[in-house]
């Protein structure tokens, strides 16, 4: 078997390959080409490269058709930050204030579009922010800059009122001087001061020296503020944020003196609020509706102001509520309603009430209506047998 093989291999060496046609050599591919599948590939590719050379050959047949792109991409979405204890503080307060003119600017208020109010004297007040444009008064009897020396000591979170060794107390020492003529006295106290220069400021140069003035304890700047008000002969008070009803949807601000507090929280809370200036005679409510009906946390509050010889002004809500060194309640709000006639309707029915009674306190926020309106009516008291006092004037001492 061997030498057989080794013959055949022999006879074939060196003989030429065999030739194959053109047919045979592509058969097998010419097999695969008939499969569907392969075919219908096969024509798109066939197409797509026909394509690419009409592209190549005769350009972009779209060439000089305008055209645009554009990246589209969805903006994220930015929660809206919780608010601020100062913004939480003023909030739905200050939407009269953004139309202000910063620079002092006159505005005629007849071209607000707003109702227009004629005083007595032949000025007139209006609505809508306008600026106010009662005149600047001179400053008479600037009040003596603060602290007052012995009347005030460290505290946690700044220097607290405290009665002196002498006996002289901050609800005293720091109020307006006043003397009676005899005639019915009218006091006037604007509140929410400190939050916005340009009321702040008209508040302070525009209205009579008589006229006391509350501060936001959380306004920035606060202690320059107060004074600037005493060297315009302003007595100064702050407000104490305090539970109202629905809190803390409707909440005051971070140091909110709350119902349910005990002693040391409304102590703790006190001395931050208490700490944030000098120079104030006494202190008011802002808002507090809650507290008011918690007879352990009005006692706790009344008495850190006992002991450190401070006043407690309120709004009339919390007249009952006997304590503190001193203490007084308005009689009315001048500006529920903040148009010119509704205020000047309530300063004429306090003026109404101190010739009845002898005396009557008003409160009202630093609205610029209201500072406009406040500032021509107190120019006509004296001529209508007025007296302007300042609200220290009103306080008096429990059991006297």
């Amino acid at each position: 078997m061997f030498a057989k093989r080794q013959s055949v291999l022999a006879a074939t060496a060196g003989a030429p390959p065999a030739r194959k046609s053109v047919g045979d050599t592509f058969a097998p591919v010419m097999r695969q080409l008939k499969k569907p599948p392969v075919a219908v590939a096969g024509a798109g590719v066939l197409l797509l490269a026909a394509a690419g050379l009409f592209i190549t050959v005769l350009g972009d047949p779209r060439a000089g058709v305008p055209s645009a792109r554009a990246e589209l991409a969805r903006a994220p979405v930015v929660e809206a930050p919780a608010p601020t204890g100062l913004e939480a503080f003023s909030m739905g307060a200050y939407g009269s204030y953004q139309d202000l003119a910063a620079d002092g600017t006159v505005v005629d208020p007849a071209m607000t579009g707003e109702a227009v109010i004629t005083l007595p004297n032949g000025a007139t007040v209006s609505g809508n922010g306008a600026p106010v444009t009662a005149p600047r008064l001179a400053v008479s009897s600037p009040l003596p800059a603060a602290p007052i020396a012995g009347l005030s000591q460290p505290g946690p979170d700044g220097p607290l009122p405290t009665i002196a060794t002498d006996g002289r107390v901050p609800a005293q020492a720091y109020a307006r001087p006043f003397r009676a003529n005899g005639r019915p006295r009218v006091a006037l106290v604007v509140g929410g001061l400190g939050l916005n220069a340009v009321t702040t400021r008209a508040a302070i140069e525009r209205l009579p020296a008589d006229v006391t003035l509350s501060f936001v304890p959380y306004a920035e700047g606060l202690q320059g503020w107060i004074d600037l008000a005493r060297a315009h002969g302003h007595e100064v008070m702050l407000e104490m944020p305090m539970e109202p009803t629905g809190y803390p949807d409707n909440d005051p601000g971070p140091y909110t003196l709350l119902a349910r507090g005990d002693s040391a929280d409304i102590t703790a809370k006190m001395n931050w609020l208490l700490g944030r200036a000098t120079g104030y005679f006494g202190v008011t409510n802002y808002m507090g509706d809650k507290f008011a009906t918690s007879d352990g946390a009005m006692n706790a509050f009344l008495g850190v102001l006992r002991q450190r010889g401070v006043a407690f002004l309120d709004d009339g809500s919390m007249s009952r509520r006997p304590g503190a060194w001193a203490r007084a309640s308005a009689n009315r709000i001048i500006d529920e309603q903040q148009t010119p006639s509704a205020i000047v309707g309530q300063l004429n029915a306090l003026e109404a009430l101190a010739k009845a009674r002898g005396q009557a306190m008003g409160t009202g926020f630093s609205y610029p209506v209201t500072v406009e309106a406040v500032a021509r009516w107190t120019s006509e008291l004296e001529a209508r047998g007025l007296q302007l006092a300042p609200a220290s004037a009103m306080t008096q001492r429990p059991g006297r």
